[in-house]
């Protein structure tokens, strides 16, 4: 299935401002159930996006709602001023739109902010993730409106602290240009998909986005903290481990992103100091600044804590895990797996080229792993299988892989990695 070769565009109208002017913020109860009533009775899909604050608050609410609808305009919501529970406050504007299908850009991205505020799709369509089954290269969405609709999007706030109150005129611009042509960009993406026969496959793959429950946080997350690869003994990863979760309570109760509480560089060079008073911890990178300086208490406290540890309550230096060991160490553990994960991956990989869609949305990198490591009975026991697509399918149902996913994949791993038993 080809894709057209994005280079051959025509240069692009700029859009630099919504059709109908920036709809004005609305904060009120009485005027978003206002709105709900005209959303109410516009017509077909509804156009939907969120703005966080990312990189500088803990949660991952949404500080700002942009919605359009055909025969409806657009419109802009504000919940912070809603109060405590601004679900409430919402329900008429959830009873309007939850019933509709909802068009988001990434959704995955927006959702469990929206749901938060008691909205939930009854059906979706994402516009990013239909282009990556489209096999566009680009699929942010200024890249897809331009090539689809041969309008030119200019972008520049999305990084933006949302949470500023008020937020400029520019900010709300970008906010309602954002949902200008979603709804356009929609069907163009639509057609594509119909034209190369992939309407299902995204159908599939939208419902499962929109059913999705977020992802429980990983255990461990402390060992993500930049530049602890340089630590070599285990008391220093105590050290980290008690300085994260000292910084993520701190960031949790301020709403504050936890980089702006502490850098990792920071916690990393206290593992290594171990200093044994305040005045050794401030004197210390960034621990000496105004902002740190008023939780050195708390800093000097979680250093205490990992210095008083048994060495049986320290962390191991080699990161725990639940499944298959980094696929660099495949060769050296089991080199029949190593032989089966090549094997595989070739085969999605010729999979991908053959209907121009990304190896990673054919089936999940962890997934593959998970059944080349040892996913199948036989290949713990060393045997062959009697049906070896069957005995593929059932892992990859098991493992989440929607039926269209299956359908593609399913006979080529066989293939690979059941080479005795392939006609």
């Amino acid at each position: 299935m080809p894709v057209a070769d994005e280079s051959e565009q025509s240069a692009a109208i700029p859009l630099l401002a919504p059709a109908e002017g920036v709809p004005p913020v609305l904060a009120a109860v009485d005027d978003i159930t206002a709105a709900a009533t005209r959303l109410a009775s516009g017509n077909g899909p509804l156009a939907v996006d969120a703005e966080r604050a990312s990189g500088f608050r803990y949660s991952n609410r949404a500080y700002l709602i942009q919605l359009r609808r055909n025969g409806s305009g657009s419109f802009l919501i504000d919940p912070i001023p809603l109060g405590p529970d601004p679900a409430d406050a919402l329900a008429p504007l959830a009873a309007a739109i939850n019933g509709l299908e909802w068009v988001l850009h990434s959704a995955d991205q927006d959702l469990p902010g929206l749901a938060e505020l008691g909205l939930r799709p009854q059906r979706l369509f994402d516009t990013e993730l239909g282009g990556r089954l489209a096999g566009f290269e680009r699929v942010g969405l200024a890249a897809m409106v331009e090539r689809l609709l041969g309008r030119e999007l200019r972008k520049g706030h999305g990084a933006a602290d949302w949470s500023t109150r008020p937020l400029p005129d520019d900010w709300l611009n970008y906010a309602a240009l954002d949902v200008e042509l979603l709804l356009e960009l929609r069907d163009a993406v639509a057609e594509t998909l119909d034209e190369q026969q992939k309407t299902e496959w995204a159908a599939q793959e939208f419902e499962h986005v929109r059913t999705s429950e977020p992802a429980p946080p990983k255990a461990d997350r402390w060992r993500r903290t930049s530049g602890i690869h340089t630590l070599r003994r285990t008391r220093q990863l105590a050290t980290v481990r008690e300085l994260w979760l000292t910084r993520d309570r701190l960031a949790r109760e301020r709403d504050i992103a936890p980089a702006r509480i502490l850098p990792d560089s920071a916690i990393v060079a206290a593992a290594i100091a171990d200093p044994k008073s305040i005045g050794q911890l401030r004197a210390l990178p960034v621990f000496g600044g105004p902002r740190q300086r008023r939780y050195s208490r708390e800093w000097l406290g979680a250093v205490e804590r990992a210095r008083a540890l048994p060495d049986s309550q320290l962390p191991p230096m080699a990161q725990p895990y639940d499944g298959p060991p980094p696929v660099n160490r495949w060769e050296r553990r089991d080199p029949v797996a190593a032989a089966r994960l090549t094997a595989a991956r070739a085969a999605m990989s010729e999979l991908s080229q053959n209907y121009s869609v990304p190896v990673e949305n054919l089936l999940t990198p962890d997934l593959l792993r998970r059944l080349c490591w040892d996913g199948l009975p036989e290949f713990r026991s060393g045997t062959t299988s009697n049906d070896p697509e069957g005995a593929v399918d059932g892992f990859l149902k098991d493992g989440g892989a929607r039926p269209w996913q299956r359908d593609l994949a399913v006979p080529p791993l066989a293939t690979a990695l059941f080479p005795d038993t392939a006609a």
